[in-house]
């Protein structure tokens, strides 16, 4: 039987970047999870009570309108999920790309083989930020989250910061993965488990 597990995203933390890389090698390698990506907004979660919810102005905030195109993706063309959602975290962290940007985000798109201006289009319709706000309140109402990666499972959330990426490896992005699930479902007594430092 697969694990079956949430896990949050926002296309502007590293942290996420290394969580999601390793869970697309994992997916692509035929790793049995059933994954929901969930999308978690971090200029939402920043903002002040007072302001707009980030919703409202996707193209005014950092990470936002690329969050709505992969909720686009996910959506839409599914089977091309995995690769969109690679490419935009690369758009982010290894070209420096502003996504708050519609070139960029469409750009990156247009790197897989998506049609980037499209995609951007619906990102902008209305409907994925509906989506996106409901997955975003469900989250912190629901589970507290205040991050990305956030892992879910059941009634259990648990923030993760994986310090390395797969760099293609398979067994190691799997492994990598099923440590952090078994330890979520297994060990639910652990709350927390954070060195001071990390040796470089």
């Amino acid at each position: 039987m697969a694990n079956s597990f949430d896990v949050t995203w926002d296309y502007l933390c590293p942290f996420a970047r290394n969580a999601h890389e390793h869970l697309v090698e994992g997916l692509r390698a035929g790793a049995d999870w059933d994954v929901n990506f969930r999308f978690f907004s971090l200029a939402q979660a920043h903002l002040s009570e007072d302001s707009p919810p980030v919703w409202d102005d996707p193209t005014s905030h950092v990470g936002v309108l690329a969050g709505l195109a992969g909720i686009v993706v996910r959506e839409k063309k599914a089977d091309r999920f995995l690769d969109a959602h690679a490419g935009l975290f690369r758009a982010r962290h290894d070209q420096s790309l502003d996504l708050r940007d519609r070139q960029a985000v469409s750009g990156a798109l247009d790197a897989i083989g998506l049609d980037g201006a499209d995609v951007v289009e619906e990102a902008l319709s209305g409907w994925p930020a509906d989506m996106a706000r409901a997955e975003h309140e469900e989250a912190v109402q629901r589970w507290e989250v205040f991050g990305v990666p956030t892992f879910i499972s059941g009634e259990r959330a648990v923030f993760v910061r994986l310090m390395s990426r797969p760099a293609g490896d398979a067994k190691l992005a799997e492994s990598t993965i099923d440590k952090v699930v078994d330890l979520m479902d297994g060990f639910a007594d652990l709350n927390e488990y954070k060195f001071t430092k990390i040796p470089r």
